[in-house]
């Protein structure tokens, strides 16, 4: 039953990081631009910088969870 979740969660996270990766800005363009927000000094916009942190946690996600389930399923 706890791999199923755990499955259903893989599934997920891998579906949702295919949409975060997709969203990032290119060379020039991406979120931060259809908001009409420019880079600035810091780097970024508070959009892709939240979009950033978004997506390495839904990395590790799935990461953790493939993990898991090569490990527990022979």
């Amino acid at each position: 039953m706890f791999n199923l979740i755990v499955l259903i969660l893989d599934v997920a996270s891998a579906l949702f990081l295919v949409v975060f990766i997709l969203l990032h800005s290119g060379k020039g363009g991406g979120l931060s631009d259809m908001f009409g927000g420019g880079v600035g000094l810091s780097g970024g916009t508070s959009i892709e910088k939240r979009l950033d942190k978004i997506t390495v946690v839904t990395a590790i996600l799935f990461g953790l969870c493939t993990f898991w389930l090569a490990w527990k399923w022979h």
